[in-house]
């Protein structure tokens, strides 16, 4: 029995409620050392552009795009550059921009 008549745990409930605890933790600090052990990641190479009045993060990925490579991809590597959450930028801000190697 796991909990006694009066609601309190007893010691089997006690112990199982640590092993939980501590499968938990384990299981967590195994999933964080997997997310790094992938390696670091390689930096981008990257440049700095400021946004003229009316430009779009579409216009200057397009700028950026290669041949075979796509405007879209373009504007997630500057997204992911920059840290940005939304592709909404304002003349006079200063981006990262990808560069070819």
């Amino acid at each position: 029995m796991l909990v006694r008549p009066d609601g309190r745990l007893s010691r089997q409930g006690r112990l199982l409620r640590t092993f939980v605890f501590v499968a938990l933790v384990v299981s967590a600090i195994v999933v964080g050392s997997k997310a790094s052990a992938d390696g670091p990641e390689v930096p981008m190479p990257s440049d700095t552009h400021t946004v003229a009045s009316g430009e779009t993060l579409w216009e200057i990925a397009s700028t950026l795009t290669g041949p075979g490579e796509s405007t879209r991809s373009v504007v997630n590597e500057i997204l992911k550059l920059n840290e940005m959450d939304s592709a909404t930028i304002y003349a006079g801000d200063q981006i990262l921009v990808p560069v070819a190697p």
